[in-house]
């Protein structure tokens, strides 16, 4: 395995159940508080009454602005010209600026673990702040390497 933290084996049920069964909308990993595992902080369902964007818009305002997370999401954006709707799964890489130190450095190097561990993440988007994951940047970030 990397240098880093391991990753828990909730982690991959998890993502397994939104990959296959559609069960989550977003799924928030966080470092245990020794800092030696990842482990799922938060997996959160799909809202059939929300729009696509006003669900993003409250999944960016759970983002903790001075720690890191790991975040699958399962975007559902349109297709161009009408074509239907489209469902992509991505990681987000949340390591805000304000964040410790250590714990960036932690972030960096687990990361690969955390991919390798969760089979079919082909795309991801990093950002240290709220405007690297407004809605409109990642669905054309998402579509373009979708593509």
């Amino acid at each position: 395995m990397s240098s880093g933290a391991t990753v828990n084996p909730e982690c991959i049920e998890t993502f397994n159940d939104l990959k296959l069964r559609k069960k989550y909308r977003y799924i928030i990993y966080k470092f245990k508080d020794d800092m030696t595992e990842v482990v799922m902080e938060k997996a959160v369902a799909p809202e059939s009454s929300a729009s696509g964007e006003k669900e993003y818009e409250k999944f960016v305002e759970a983002l903790p602005s001075n720690e890191c997370r790991y975040v699958i999401y399962d975007l559902e954006y349109d297709l161009e010209g009408g074509e239907g709707k489209r469902n992509k799964f991505f990681l987000i890489s949340w390591s805000p600026d304000t964040a410790p130190i250590r714990q960036k450095m932690l972030f960096a190097s687990t990361k690969n673990a955390l991919k390798t561990s969760l089979s079919g993440l082909a795309i991801e988007v990093q950002a240290t702040d709220v405007t690297e994951v407004e809605y409109e940047e990642v669905v054309k970030e998402v579509k373009s390497k979708a593509s």
